[in-house]
């Protein structure tokens, strides 16, 4: 699992460098390697080529994608870092990208990375029809704005010392951190040409692999050291924010966290030892520690 995490890694982060490298270089692009590189586990690649796995698809077309899906990540950590946001000084084990350039370029830079995941996206490097590359710039979009990680950063901003039921929270976290798991799901379904109710199938599943990392996410701010994850921890409690583990406990929050592990891996029988794959990165992502 971890050798396949680091080649998934380095070639998702290959990709990215060759194409920044190709563009004309600009003040900013110091700044967005900064915030890019060298990256987190790429998770989210890895769940993005698991699913891939289970229609076939070329596993460089799945890196493509999968660097989209990177740079969106990265402008979401660089902004909800931001002082007017989370204002969290420590990413990934050094300083945020606002501490080490300042908030201006920060922004700037997290929007120039947003924009690149759909440049990405329409080049010719993705071999595959310009419908589907419509449909997949589409499905970005809805992940990435006010119906996914923008609007579930707003909710959690706003949640902050508030009494939440489940349900708000539940829903705050899928947009937060489920939509971009749901491309990632849905996207191989996408590239397959599979039928809208199989799309809808994954994106469902995306959505519950997104609530279980929240929830890991969460677990680790809760009991790890800022050492050991990269990044400030006990900020949740500190900021009164509205988490399944301020809500239902330690201990519950775990157990409903297998329970959802459980669902999921359910749902995926129908694919038998293909799924053995993506099992394995639902298992790697509870017992994580970063």
């Amino acid at each position: 699992m971890q050798n396949r995490l680091i080649k998934i890694a380095n070639d998702t982060n290959s990709f990215l460098k060759n194409f920044i490298k190709k563009q004309k270089k600009t003040d900013l692009v110091t700044a967005m390697n900064y915030g890019l590189f060298p990256g987190g586990k790429k998770i989210r690649a890895k769940i993005l080529i698991d699913i891939g796995y289970l229609f076939k698809i070329d596993y460089k077309t799945l890196i493509i994608v999968s660097a989209a899906v990177e740079c969106i990540h990265a402008y979401s950590l660089i902004h909800d870092d931001l002082p007017c946001m989370d204002n969290d000084d420590l990413r990934r084990g050094k300083p945020s990208t606002h501490i080490k350039f300042g908030e201006s370029t920060a922004v700037l830079a997290g929007n120039s990375l947003l924009t690149m995941a759909f440049e990405i996206l329409v080049s010719e490097n993705l071999k595959i029809s310009e419908n589907k590359k419509v449909y997949l710039i589409k499905k970005l979009s809805e992940c990435s704005g006010h119906l996914g990680i923008a609007g579930g950063q707003y909710l959690d901003l706003s949640f902050e010392k508030k009494k939440i039921s489940k349900n708000k929270i539940i829903d705050m976290e899928i947009k937060k951190t489920g939509k971009l798991f749901s491309f990632c799901c849905m996207a191989p379904a996408i590239i397959k040409n599979k039928n809208k109710s199989e799309i809808k199938f994954f994106e469902n599943i995306g959505s519950k692999i997104g609530l279980l990392f929240q929830i890991a996410d969460d677990l680790i701010d809760y009991k790890s050291t800022s050492k050991t994850a990269g990044k400030k921890t006990g900020k949740d409690k500190k900021k009164g924010k509205a988490t399944l583990i301020s809500l239902l406990g330690y201990e519950n929050a775990i157990k409903y966290s297998n329970k959802i592990k459980s669902n999921i891996t359910s749902d995926l029988n129908r694919y038998g030892p293909k799924a053995k794959n993506i099992n394995e990165t639902l298992k790697y992502i509870l017992v994580r520690n970063k």
